[in-house]
C-alpha cells in the first residue's frame, strides 16, 4: 500500500486539472517569457524567444530595404540594376510603324482630343508589342545563292527539288491538262488551296499541299477568269455569258446576270467586294456579303482585259489599249488618276503589297516600274519578246512571262537589273501567273496544264495567325469569318490616300451651321420676330397688339436699313473709282494722238 501511495504522490499528472481549449477571442498566454524560470525547459524557451526576435528584425530590415529609389517595391530584397522596361531598337520600331501622329483639334473639342489621344496610345502600344514579339519570329527568307561565277538562273527546277528536303521538293510538280487549257490560276488568302480555270470550261479546286482534289467540274462554256472569295468555301467563275458563284463542292450557288461578259476579276478581302472588268467597258463592284451590286462604272475606254488591285488602299488599276493605266474607286464615276505608261497597249499590271510600286508591261516590249506616291517612273527595262503576265510576291520578287518562258527578277525598283534571278521553260504559252502566299512557290498556268515552281525567298516566312492562318481548322475559319464580317470596311471609305481616314476634319463654324440648316430645314440661330405677350383685362386686343409691334418695328428695320445703305455706299464708291480711272486714262496722251486730225 505504501508503494502505491508513493506512486500516486510522485506522479506529476495525478491531481492536475486539464486546461480548457483556447477560444479565438482569448489571447494565448506566452509561456517561457519568465526570466526567473530555471532548468532545461527555461533555457529552451529563452532560445526560442531570441530566434523569434531575430526573425522579426530580419523581416523589418527586408521590408525597409525592399523599396527602390523611385518608390516601387521589389520582391527579392535587392534593387533592380535595370529599372523600367527593356529598350527597343529604333529600326525595329520603324518596321512596325503604322501611321504618323494626328494633329489634335483645338482645346474646346475635349472629347475628340481624348479619343485621338487614346487611339494614339493604343497604336503606340501595339507598335511596341509587335517590335518586342519580333524576337519570337526567327524564320527568315532564304534566297538562292550560286557558286562562284555561277548564275542562279541557270539552275533548273529539278536540281532545286533534289537539293531541298522531301517536303519542299514535293511542292514542285506538273499537272498535264492539255485537253481544256490554257489555265488561269488563283491561290487562296492562306495559300493552302489552289483554283484552276481552263479556257474550255474545266474548273478544279485542289488542296495542293496534300494533293487532295476538293472538286472538279466542267461548266460547258468558255471560262475567262477564276477568283477565290473571302474563304476557300466559295469562288467566282467568269464564264462566257454571266458571272457564277460556286462552293468548294462544285455546287452552283448564284448566277448573277447583271455581270455579263466579265474578263477579269479582283477580290477586296477587307471590303468583301468583288470587282469585275468586262468586255463592254464596265467596271462593276459586287458586295458578296449581301449579294448586291455596289457600283457600276462605264469607263468608256473599250475592252477591259488588264486589271489588278492595290492591296494597300483597295484601288483598282486598269490597263488600256492606248497605253494608259487608270485608277478607280467605287465612289467616283471618273478615274482618280490617268497615267500614260507605254507607247503601245498595256498587257499586264501589278502592284506590290505596300502600295508603293507599280510594274507594267506593254506592246512596246518595255517593263516599267513606277512609284505610285509620286506617279513617276523609276526604272525601265527592255524585254525582247515583251511580258504577257506579271506577278509580285510578298517579298518583292517579280515574275514575268514571255511566251513559254517564266523569268523571276529581284529588286527591280531599287537597282537596275541586268539578268534574271531564276528562269524556267514550260510546255506552251503562259496564260496565268500567281505567287502562293507564305510559300516559296510560283503557280504557272499554261496551255499544257499547270506547273508549280520553287522560287526560294518569294514567300513571307512569318504569318499572322489572326489574319491568314494556313493551318486553321474549320471552327477557326468560321470564327474568323464572323469577325471579318463584323470588321468589314464600307466601300465609301476607299480612297487614294488611306491616311486621310485618320485625320480630323476641322470644319469652320459657317460650314457646320450650313449643314445644320440643311438637315433641320430652318435656321435655329435666326432671330425670332417680336411677339407681344398676352395681357389681361382687355389690354391684348388686336389694336393694342399691333401698336406694341409698331413700337419695336424700327429695331428690326435698323439692320435691314444699315445693310442696304452699306451696299449702296459700296456701289457708289466703285462707280467713283471707275470714273477716276477713266479720267486719268483720258488725260494721258498716247503715241497715236499725233495722227488725229
Amino acid at each position: 500500500m505504501a508503494s502505491s501511495s508513493e506512486a500516486t504522490v510522485n506522479d506529476p499528472h495525478v491531481g492536475k486539472k486539464k486546461k480548457p481549449p483556447a477560444r479565438y477571442w482569448q489571447e494565448p498566454k506566452e509561456e517561457g517569457n519568465d526570466e526567473n524560470k530555471v532548468g532545461k525547459g527555461g533555457e529552451q524557451t529563452e532560445q526560442a524567444v531570441q530566434q523569434k526576435k531575430q526573425k522579426i528584425q530580419k523581416s523589418k530590415k527586408r521590408k525597409q530595404g525592399g523599396v527602390q529609389s523611385n518608390g516601387k517595391r521589389f520582391i527579392s530584397g535587392k534593387s533592380d540594376p535595370f529599372p523600367g522596361p527593356a529598350p527597343i531598337p529604333e529600326d525595329r520600331m520603324q518596321k512596325f510603324k503604322r501611321k504618323d501622329k494626328i494633329k489634335k483639334p483645338r482645346s474646346r473639342n475635349y472629347k475628340l482630343r481624348d479619343m485621338v489621344a487614346r487611339s494614339e496610345e493604343a497604336s503606340e502600344m501595339a507598335q511596341k508589342q509587335a517590335a518586342r514579339f519580333d524576337l519570337l519570329l526567327p524564320e527568315d527568307a532564304g534566297f538562292l545563292v550560286g557558286d562562284e561565277d555561277e548564275d542562279t538562273y541557270t539552275i533548273s527546277q529539278e536540281d532545286i527539288a533534289d537539293a531541298v528536303d522531301i517536303t519542299s521538293g514535293a511542292k514542285y510538280f506538273n499537272l498535264k491538262l492539255s485537253q481544256f487549257g490554257p489555265y488561269r490560276v488563283d491561290y487562296s488568302k492562306t495559300g493552302r488551296h489552289l483554283l484552276l480555270g481552263g479556257r474550255r470550261g474545266h474548273v478544279a479546286c485542289i488542296d495542293w499541299q496534300s494533293k487532295e482534289l476538293m472538286c472538279e467540274i466542267n461548266v460547258m462554256e468558255s471560262v475567262n477568269d477564276v477568283k477565290w472569295l473571302h474563304s476557300e468555301a466559295m469562288y467566282a467563275v467568269a464564264q462566257k455569258k454571266w458571272l457564277h458563284i460556286y462552293d468548294s463542292n462544285g455546287i452552283e450557288l448564284h448566277c448573277i446576270r447583271k455581270f455579263n461578259d466579265v474578263l477579269r476579276m479582283q477580290f477586296l478581302p477587307h471590303h468583301f467586294l468583288l470587282a469585275t472588268a468586262s468586255a463592254t467597258s464596265f467596271l462593276q463592284y459586287l458586295d458578296v456579303s449581301v449579294g448586291k451590286e455596289v457600283a457600276a462604272i462605264c469607263t468608256k475606254t473599250g475592252r477591259l482585259d488588264v486589271m489588278c488591285q492595290n492591296p494597300h488602299n483597295a484601288i483598282i488599276h486598269l490597263g488600256h489599249h492606248n497605253g494608259t493605266v487608270t485608277l478607280w474607286s467605287p465612289n467616283q464615276k471618273e478615274a482618280l488618276v490617268k497615267m500614260l505608261c507605254h507607247q503601245g497597249g498595256v498587257r499586264s499590271v501589278t502592284v506590290d503589297k505596300t502600295g508603293t510600286y507599280m510594274v507594267t508591261s506593254g506592246m512596246d516590249k518595255k517593263l516599267m516600274v513606277y512609284d505610285i506616291r509620286s506617279f513617276k517612273p523609276l526604272q525601265s527595262y527592255f524585254l525582247p519578246a515583251g511580258a504577257s503576265c506579271l506577278s509580285l510576291s510578298q517579298r518583292g520578287l517579280l515574275s514575268a512571262a514571255t511566251g513559254d518562258i517564266v523569268q523571276v527578277y529581284r529588286d527591280v525598283w531599287s537597282t537596275p537589273v541586268t539578268k534574271p534571278y531564276m528562269a524556267h521553260r514550260v510546255q506552251r504559252t503562259v496564260w496565268g501567273l500567281h505567287f502562293c502566299p507564305f510559300e516559296d512557290v510560283l503557280g504557272v498556268g499554261h496551255g499544257d496544264g499547270f506547273t508549280s515552281m520553287l522560287v526560294p525567298g518569294a514567300g513571307e516566312p512569318n504569318f499572322d495567325g489572326l489574319d491568314a492562318n494556313p493551318y486553321r481548322s474549320a471552327k477557326q475559319r468560321q470564327e474568323w469569318e464572323v469577325k471579318a464580317l463584323l470588321e468589314k470596311i464600307q466601300p465609301e471609305l476607299i480612297s487614294l490616300d488611306p491616311t486621310e481616314l485618320g485625320q480630323v476634319d476641322l470644319a469652320t463654324f459657317e460650314q457646320r451651321h450650313q449643314d445644320r440648316v440643311e438637315a433641320l430645314g430652318f435656321d435655329p440661330l435666326a432671330k425670332e420676330r417680336f411677339t407681344p405677350k398676352y395681357k389681361k383685362k382687355g389690354r391684348s386686343s388686336a389694336g393694342n397688339v399691333e401698336r406694341r409691334k409698331k413700337q419695336v418695328a424700327h429695331v428690326d428695320q435698323r439692320e435691314v436699313i444699315r445693310k442696304t445703305m452699306g451696299d449702296k455706299m459700296k456701289m457708289e464708291k466703285e462707280i467713283k473709282d471707275k470714273e477716276k480711272k477713266a479720267a486719268v486714262l483720258s488725260s494721258q496722251r498716247s503715241a497715236l494722238d499725233r495722227f488725229k486730225k
